[in-house]
């Protein structure tokens, strides 16, 4: 189980990269305190921190240069704590106080 806030959040740190950082109002690193309990009440995921991210953090109106069909979209790695999600769980992983979770993108526009 998480270790939450008082309040009912979860500290973590998310970092783009990659080009990602323009979506969100070229901040490479963000600290934020997102709630332990995702809409349903279960403990947040990445997939929570994901739907998170877009409707409450990013400014950019081009929200599927990040997710398609509702999760990362293909060319984008996810690490947490620097492990390759796909060792964690994916977007199943519930998120831990102190995680970092790392976006980049492979896709290189030009």
């Amino acid at each position: 189980m998480s270790k939450t806030n008082d309040d009912g959040t979860i500290p973590i740190t998310v970092e783009f990269s990659g080009g990602l950082e323009m979506l969100f109002s070229n901040e490479r690193k963000l600290s934020l305190a997102i709630p332990a309990k995702d809409e349903t009440g279960n403990g947040s995921n990445i997939a929570y921190l994901v739907r998170h991210l877009c409707d409450k953090v990013m400014k950019d109106p081009r929200k599927e240069l990040f997710v398609l069909d509702g999760t990362v979209r293909p060319g984008i790695l996810v690490l947490i704590n620097e492990a390759d999600w796909e060792l964690e769980g994916e977007d199943k992983y519930e998120i831990q106080e102190g995680d970092n979770i790392l976006f980049v993108s492979t896709l290189h526009g030009g």
